[in-house]
């Protein structure tokens, strides 16, 4: 299977190939320039692997939760890149991609969202793929908790942007933490794999990003009173 994987979440910008199990990748620290610096990535990885777009099998991206913005441009670049060359796609989830990195069986990723907030979900290891034991969601710091069962790691960045709230309340329950790890196109080509595996490509009209955030015009005291209700 042959793949190619987008990712622009957060600030950095990456792009991967899967050539049946081996990982070309290129991230960079993209800043606010990952609509220009996206397509040549790809082109670059392409080229160095001296194959095209048209022997691809599909196209996998991350489809969130993260930056409402980067999302968008995974996304409409994946469609682009799909209509044109006639490629299924499959949309990966960026905190699942965090897990894929740590080698652990269970995970609680903590992702920065910004405004105060963390993007998290709690995976557990099921065979090659994750189950998730939390599903992804949009919360306060105060609210992230580590399941029941097992021994957990930490990992994501989240746990360096409000680790002031986290770590007091979650270090003790964790084996151990990394908060530098982030979303990242090499991690989500072998969960891109095992999802076409699976069937789950899907036509190109039919991706979108995963927001969870609803509303963003709140203001930080508003999305408290909003939670506490």
């Amino acid at each position: 299977m042959k793949l190619l994987v987008l990712d622009t979440s957060t600030e950095y910008c990456s792009a991967a190939l899967w050539l049946d199990g081996r990982i070309q990748a290129q991230r960079v620290l993209a800043g606010q320039r990952h609509s220009s610096l996206l397509l040549p990535m790809v082109d670059e990885l392409l080229r160095e692997s001296d194959i095209s777009l048209r022997q691809l099998d599909g196209i996998g991206y991350g489809a969130g939760p993260g930056s409402f913005t980067g999302l968008r441009i995974a996304c409409a670049v994946t469609q682009g890149l799909a209509f044109g060359a006639d490629l299924a796609v499959v949309g990966i989830s960026t905190l699942e991609s965090i897990a894929e990195q740590t080698g652990a069986e269970r995970v609680l990723t903590v992702l920065d969202a910004r405004m105060a907030e963390v993007y998290w979900a709690a995976y557990q290891r099921d065979g090659t793929g994750w189950r998730a034991v939390s599903e992804p969601q949009l919360a306060l710091p105060e609210s992230v908790a580590v399941p029941s069962g097992g021994e957990w790691v930490g990992a994501g960045n989240g746990f360096a942007a409000l680790g002031a709230v986290l770590r007091p309340r979650l270090a003790s329950q964790l084996a151990h933490i990394d908060d530098t790890l982030m979303p990242d196109a090499a991690a989500m080509a072998p969960l891109a794999a095992r999802a076409f595996e699976r069937g789950e490509g899907m036509d190109a009209a039919l991706a979108a990003p995963i927001y969870l955030r609803d509303k963003v015009a709140l203001t930080v005291d508003e999305r408290r009173a909003k939670k506490s209700a």
